[in-house]
């Protein structure tokens, strides 16, 4: 006998830019306390980074993949107007309909709207970054309408009530024992319960979560998809997923409405191969997707018999417009950034105040939402700019140069704003030679008072100097030494 059917339960609020959140640093201290969510982040990420390593290290033209994969991007998003188009088109002749949203609220009127004229209470969905970006569970709710997550890792942040953390693994911040803790304590609020003998082996709670969520699919009449990638030629919509539940959300329901972020367009059914091949050893570390599902529109007796695309903007145009920041659309969301990350390692995916953690969270978050607030100023400065976020990425991004770009941003706008008056300072200083003259006699006064003293605090430098050791100015510079040896005196 299925469970009775219960309103969603209280989630905090996961706002694209996570109202409220602190800067970076201030964000990322505190989750350096969390020893735990710690250990979790080092043996996930470890463990997906060395699969990573030992399949793309199988193919020998890894590096000509990833060149084909950055050219499709690039094609598409220099004439992405007229591949938007062609893609609509494709899906409009083949019984799809197209909506076209500028911003979030525009997306998620968009969405609700068709779950009432359903009259439906609740909707099922398959993993989608660009639905948790616009706040759509958020505004389901409201409408009086459930939005449950199938995706495991998903269904496990749903019932934490908490934010993912992780691009590929929303949940990676959480352990086992946590997990079959929310699992015995929350399932039977919102459906099916977990068995009473639950225990913390994965396949155990494999097995929890299919039971639970096998009434959803099977009752949902309306479902809400992303896609990782629209075939503009032919009007292809394609998602990978390794558990199944994406498959489920989108062949059973009599509706499917997938919201698509406008950059995942590719111009050709050929596009797709080299990037079949990325996506997978790139994230899951595995040389094929488990199930990937394609569909284009609605066909008699196969699948949801009513199919509408909602093609999302919310900010894409203005990166777009970037000619060096436009890059960043190329991202495919694999993840592997992140898992080779350094900082986001040690502070996980919480610290980035988004949907969108890790080094290509610290591009993208800017770009799309500007650098106002303080998350965001701070964002370009969460990286140690180390490159293996470039080296690790399918699709060449250059994340580095991008950190680099907007932290000049920063900078011009008046943030960072002890950074930036010191970097006035030097620029008055060295404008000048006899105020670079002034100032290099200062220096060397300074150094031979000090001597071979090592000096590790100075006012107003803490949080620098507490990491490094203040260099000992010199007891000459190059200057005056040219001066003294050709006699003409300090000057």
């Amino acid at each position: 006998m299925n469970a009775p059917r219960m309103s969603t339960p209280p989630l905090q609020r996961t706002s694209a830019t996570f109202v409220g959140m602190p800067s970076f640093p201030e964000a990322a201290r505190a989750a350096l306390a969390n020893t735990q969510q710690r250990q979790n982040l080092h043996d996930a990420t470890h463990t997906i980074r060395a699969k990573r390593a030992s399949v793309v290290a199988e193919v020998p033209e890894w590096e000509a993949l990833r060149v084909a994969g950055a050219d499709a991007k690039d094609e598409a998003l220099t004439h992405l107007g007229d591949y938007l188009e062609q893609l609509e088109a494709s899906l409009t002749a083949n019984g799809a309909t197209v909506h076209w949203a500028r911003d979030a609220e525009e997306a998620n009127r968009i969405v609700v709207d068709i779950a009432r004229a359903k009259g439906v209470d609740e909707v099922v969905k398959v993993k989608s970054m660009a639905t948790q970006e616009i706040e759509l569970n958020e505004a389901l709710e409201e409408a009086g309408i459930s939005a449950w997550e199938t995706d495991l890792a998903e269904l496990i942040v749903q019932l934490f009530g908490d934010r993912p953390s992780h691009i590929l693994v929303p949940a990676i911040h959480r352990n086992r024992t946590e997990i079959r803790d929310v699992f015995a304590r929350e399932m039977g609020k919102i459906g099916r319960a977990a068995p009473d003998d639950l225990t913390d082996d994965p396949a155990r709670l494999a097995e929890a979560a299919r039971l639970h969520l096998r009434e959803k699919f099977l009752r949902a009449k309306v479902a809400v998809s992303g896609a990782n990638f629209a075939v503009a030629d032919t009007g292809t919509l394609v998602v990978v997923e390794s558990e199944g539940n994406g498959r489920m959300c989108l062949t059973l329901p009599e509706t499917l409405i997938s919201v698509v972020g406008i950059e995942k367009v590719l111009p050709t059914w050929d596009d797709l191969a080299p990037m079949l091949q990325l996506l997978p050893r790139s994230s899951t570390g595995e040389r094929m997707n488990p199930y990937t599902t394609m569909w284009s529109g609605v066909h008699d007796g196969d699948g949801p018999q009513e199919v509408h695309v909602v093609l999302l903007d919310n900010g894409r145009s203005h990166v777009l417009a970037d000619r060096v920041g436009r890059q960043a659309l190329r991202c495919i969301r694999c993840s592997a950034c992140l898992n080779v990350c350094p900082v986001y390692e040690r502070t996980g995916g919480h610290a980035y105040g988004s949907v969108y953690p890790g080094p290509i969270g610290a591009v993208l978050n800017p770009q799309l939402r500007g650098t106002a607030s303080e998350v965001d100023k701070s964002l370009p400065y969460a990286s140690s700019l180390c490159g293996a976020c470039f080296d690790a990425c399918p699709v060449r991004i250059d994340i580095p140069e991008l950190l680099v770009e907007l932290r000049g941003t920063v900078a011009q706008q008046g943030g960072h704003r002890a950074e930036s008056a010191a970097m006035k300072a030097a620029a008055w200083v060295l404008s000048d030679p006899k105020r670079l003259a002034v100032a290099q006699r200062g220096a060397t006064t300074a150094g031979r008072l000090i001597g071979k003293r090592t000096v590790r605090r100075v006012p107003g430098l803490g949080a620098w100097t507490d990491a490094r050791d203040v260099p000992t100015p010199p007891k000459e510079t190059f200057r005056q030494w040219w001066a003294r040896e050709r006699g003409e005196g300090s000057r």
